[in-house]
């Protein structure tokens, strides 16, 4: 990948593009107003729906097409945070609609040196929670189809045939030939819909590794609290464990790719780190592992992905929009996916819309995301991240306003983009205040 998003005078589009018959062809539905987009939502994560949702509400006709049958497993920690809560919610978004839904208000935190600090989380709404993706997933594409919008599952994307100014067509197993006014790309680290127009990278294997592994019968404190881990071989990456009802917790780890290292490395971390006597303590005497661990890449460049082509716009993981400070995307899968629709839906150019799109990202990402890469070069020395942790543990203050700073998702970088700034910074509440208790 290179460059952010194409202007004017250098349109990205795909090669080898050829026009197919029209007989053949399959057009997602016009209604009689020509403001309106048809769009195909390649993806139905939450970058998808979040972009699914947001046209549709605008009176957009869109069709969302998924290769896998939902309920699916996604690896991932499963955590959420403020900034996710807040955007499920203003989708209308409802909690109950996750069977294994936990809201968390006790996290503790380790520090490479085994200082421990607890960080409340405030009690006015919810600031963090845990839902399996397999879980949270279905719901969302449920929630879809409640609003009205076509959901296609098991149909794999499978080639871009047309990407001009006029329209985009896209080859959709078992649908044919479907032509749109847009695609929104929110498939994936990987992208198909990218690789299809010849932006691929090959050998892309992201910032981040991570590894996963769900605990059953677990009777410590990861019953109940959410446990970060700043263990030094790890640093700047943490452990976790995200608690889930029943006695099952979320147990994983996330560290930067360090160039040469094989991943055969981070399987053996994987074994050690389930034996440290912390994590142990954490789990109970009686935790079993289920199943087996998961591993999965991050995707954590937004500042030198591509944004767009033509008519198809990036979202989520195919834009590489994950924090690389944390890890976490689902927030940011959210915004990407919203940041498109808006851009679709102010109306315009190819090149405007594509420019609109490249400037919320950016917005929204590419400050913080500096940011964050400066603060994890300082934390991934044993000696500043302990530094750190002290001054958090400092008093009450700095305890709260820690937690807000590492679940809140307000932007790290909001002395360098002053506009951010809002009244009431400090004390906003969480997702669902005064509406929702479980």
């Amino acid at each position: 990948m290179n460059g952010s998003c194409p202007d004017a005078d250098g349109p990205i589009v795909g090669t080898g593009v050829t026009e197919p018959p029209s007989r053949l062809r399959r057009s997602l539905p016009r209604v009689a107003r020509k403001s309106l987009e048809r769009v195909l939502v390649v993806g139905a994560g939450p970058s998808g729906i979040a972009a699914a949702i947001a046209l549709h509400g605008k009176g957009h006709e869109v069709t969302v097409v998924d290769k896998a049958v939902f309920p699916r497993d996604k690896c991932c920690g499963d955590g959420l945070t403020t900034n996710a809560l807040r955007r499920l919610e203003e989708l209308g978004f409802d909690p109950a609609s996750v069977p294994d839904w936990q809201p968390c208000t006790e996290v503790e935190i380790r520090s490479p040196r085994g200082r421990v600090v607890a960080v409340p989380l405030p009690d006015v709404g919810v600031f963090a929670a845990v839902a399996p993706r397999s879980q949270l997933d279905h719901a969302l594409v449920r929630l879809c189809r409640d609003k009205g919008i076509r959901v296609e599952e098991g149909r794999a994307f499978e080639s871009i045939l047309v990407n001009d100014g006029s329209r985009v067509v896209a080859r959709i197993e078992g649908l044919g030939e479907v032509e749109a006014d847009w695609i929104v790309a929110a498939d994936g680290m990987w992208s198909p819909v990218r690789r299809s127009l010849g932006l691929s990278e090959p050998g892309y294997l992201g910032e981040w590794h991570a590894f996963r592994q769900y605990a059953r019968n677990v009777t410590g404190t990861a019953a109940r609290t959410l446990h970060v881990w700043f263990d030094p071989d790890l640093l700047p990456g943490y452990a976790w464990s995200f608690p889930l009802p029943g006695g099952r917790a979320n147990l994983g780890f996330g560290m930067p790719r360090r160039a040469g290292e094989p991943t055969r490395v981070m399987r053996e971390i994987w074994a050690d780190l389930l034996a440290r006597p912390h994590v142990r303590a954490a789990l109970g005497s009686d935790a079993e592992m289920e199943d087996r661990h998961t591993a999965w890449p991050i995707p954590a460049r937004v500042d030198k992905a591509v944004h767009s082509s033509g008519r198809v716009l990036f979202v989520g993981d195919a834009v590489c929009a994950t924090d690389v400070m944390t890890g976490e995307g689902i927030g940011q899968a959210l915004e990407s996916g919203a940041a498109a629709a808006a851009a679709i839906g102010a109306g315009g150019s190819p090149t405007e819309v594509r420019a609109r799109h490249s400037r919320e990202l950016g917005r929204l990402f590419i400050a913080d995301h500096r940011m964050s890469t400066v603060l994890g070069r300082m934390l991934g020395r044993v000696s500043l991240a302990e530094t750190a942790l002290r001054i958090v543990d400092t008093n009450d203050w700095t305890r709260r306003n820690f937690a807000r700073w590492m679940f809140e998702d307000e932007a790290r970088a909001v002395a360098l983009t002053p506009r951010r700034w809002h009244r009431g910074f400090f004390g906003r509440p969480g997702a669902w205040a005064g509406a929702f208790e479980r």
